[in-house]
């Protein structure tokens, strides 16, 4: 991705650096909950297993090729460890600030200076951040009751990070991957 502003840059490895901060409170989260027994709200999205696939940072990594230069983070997450319903406020409030605030304002940003590759990063996180923040929310309430959630597996989209749980859809309605191209865990 070539990127020819330095505003829609900026966005892009601030992207990059949040992605990577919440994978890592969410690696800590995914294990609280498993302790707590609650295999599968460990695994929901984006959980320890399809954080590890990367498919969430892939549209950002090209971005990381202005490393070295001071950057912003934002993040609308907590840091720490709490029980995992708490845990999921934190999560569900990291998604929300990137689905209300952070990914519409860097989107058109980028629409603004003309950056059609940016435009579609951030289009692919945002709605990929859509799902997840439903996906917290659901597993909030399980959490509340004590209950995992119940699903067979996940599956993810490699190319924007779409994910569903049990089946995957024919297509992905978000960037038109065929269904057999989608990750299970």
């Amino acid at each position: 991705m070539s990127v020819k502003n330095a505003m829609t840059a900026e966005f892009l490895r601030s992207a990059y650096g949040g992605e990577s901060m919440a994978h890592m409170r969410y690696l800590g989260w995914a294990d609280k909950a498993d302790k707590e027994g609650l295999p599968k709200i460990a695994q929901a999205v984006p959980g320890r297993r399809l954080r590890r696939a990367g498919a969430r940072h892939k549209p950002f990594r090209r971005a990381e090729r202005g490393r070295g230069r001071r950057m912003s983070l934002t993040a609308g997450a907590f840091f720490g460890m709490k029980d995992t319903a708490e845990n999921l406020i934190g999560a569900i409030a990291g998604e929300e600030h990137e689905v209300d605030q952070m990914y519409p304002v860097y989107y058109e940003t980028a629409k603004f200076q003309g950056e059609k590759d940016a435009m579609r990063t951030f289009h692919f996180a945002l709605e990929a951040e859509k799902l997840h923040a439903g996906f917290f929310r659901q597993a909030r309430e399980k959490a509340l009751g004590k209950k995992d959630m119940e699903f067979e597996a996940m599956y993810i989209c490699p190319v924007c990070g779409h994910t569903v749980a049990d089946e995957a859809p024919d297509k992905c309605p978000v960037c038109g991957v065929a269904k057999e191209k989608y990750v299970r865990f």
